[in-house]
């Protein structure tokens, strides 16, 4: 993996689940047992996303890096 998207990564109760969001690709979330897993399979879902937008001829957002501050 080589893309540069914004990665949140979060607990959910409701899941049990660390869950990784990636806010630049609508829909592009993976989760895991542990915050590296849950990485690990962002990092894969985000490929996926991209591979899927070029087969079916949709725009792929260039990442911004950062979107919010604290």
């Amino acid at each position: 993996m080589n893309s540069k998207y914004e990665i949140i990564i979060f607990w959910s109760e409701e899941d049990l689940a660390f869950v990784a969001e990636v806010p630049e690709l609508p829909g592009c979330m993976a989760d895991g047992a542990t915050y590296a897993e849950a990485l690990n399979n962002a990092e894969c879902i985000i490929d996926e996303w991209i591979d899927t937008a070029k087969s079916l001829n949709r725009l792929i957002p260039e990442p911004k890096g950062r979107l919010a501050f604290a």
